[in-house]
């Protein structure tokens, strides 16, 4: 007797394809908003919340100002390469501060694709690829790799957002950090 092939129906876990507010704040703190163009600690020509490519492309250049709400602009337009390169390269599921962790750091270093943070997390190993995160904390300075004490902690926040569980639905904040069922209310 012929019997079908049945195959459970699953669902696919959906990431995360925007950054979510608290991400973009998480963003804005630590780039902080310059509204005139400078030189970062690498002598990267920088406007904004951390807006470089304008510099390459010509739309910006030495002494120019922009507006808060530019800069708000720009990062925004920023962060969508950034989300794409995670979305590309990760793949396992990702929850919403993990996605936001990266995004962080893909704008940051632009290394993601290169690191040993990426090849951890797609080995479902989410506890190493945090570690792994924090080494990127070095800038080239004087054609010198030195670590820089705002990238370490830098680094070290992106790690947290990262390994920080998302409550499910349903679910409280317990003391101390612990969660617990309950009922909302």
């Amino acid at each position: 007797m012929f019997a079908p092939s049945i195959t459970p129906m699953t669902k696919r876990r959906r990431n995360p394809e925007r950054t979510s507010n608290a991400g973009v704040a998480f963003i804005k703190k630590w780039e902080g908003l310059e509204t005139k163009a400078y030189r970062d600690v690498a002598g990267v020509w920088t406007i904004g919340y951390g807006h470089t490519e304008g510099f390459r492309d010509g739309r910006f250049g030495p002494g120019d100002k922009i507006r808060p709400f530019e800069a708000d602009m720009l990062l925004r337009e920023d962060l969508k390469s950034r989300e794409e390169t995670v979305s590309e390269l990760v793949a396992v599921a990702l929850n919403q501060n993990e996605f936001d962790a990266l995004v962080s750091f893909e704008f940051n270093t632009g290394g993601l694709r290169r690191s040993t943070a990426l090849r951890r997390l797609n080995e479902d190993n989410r506890m190493g690829a945090a570690d792994a995160l924090t080494w990127w904390n070095k800038a080239r300075i004087d054609d010198e790799l030195v670590a820089v004490r705002g990238l370490t902690r830098r680094r070290a926040a992106e790690a947290m957002l990262f390994l920080k569980p998302i409550a499910a639905p349903g679910t409280k904040k317990a003391p101390h950090g612990r969660r617990f069922q309950g009922r909302a209310g």
